[in-house]
């Protein structure tokens, strides 16, 4: 189950989910307890980082734009989450999906208890 496909419109991309690049992914989700995948432009993405910076929660950011394998991580991060759009957040090593749902999930409450679980347990 190392190498998939991914159908976006009629284009097929072979995805290598063993590979260099899913590994540094896998790494950064694994070793961040909040890693936020973001590009330096968009505008859910600040809204993502805003999230965490009101409740003083410390992250992880790297910028896709900046990053010379930039679109490969999308696509793999497409493999990961069910979605290739920016921003993918994760918290404890699950996707919590993009900007919206940071920002509902921080009015609810429930994203500082995702990060306290976190380290209560960890």
């Amino acid at each position: 189950m190392g190498i998939t496909s991914s159908s976006s419109a009629s284009v097929k991309k072979l995805i290598n989910m063993e590979g260099e690049t899913a590994q540094f992914v896998q790494e950064q989700i694994n070793n961040h307890k909040i890693m936020i995948f973001s590009k330096s432009y968009c505008p859910y993405c600040k809204t993502a980082k805003e999230c965490f910076n009101e409740l003083g929660a410390k992250y992880e950011v790297l910028e896709l734009d900046k990053h010379p394998k930039g679109n490969e991580i999308q696509d793999i991060l497409l493999e990961i989450t069910g979605a290739r759009s920016v921003p993918r957040v994760f918290v404890n090593g699950k996707c919590i999906g993009g900007g919206s749902e940071t920002k509902e999930l921080l009015n609810s409450g429930q994203l500082k208890k995702l990060i306290e679980e976190g380290t209560a347990s960890g």
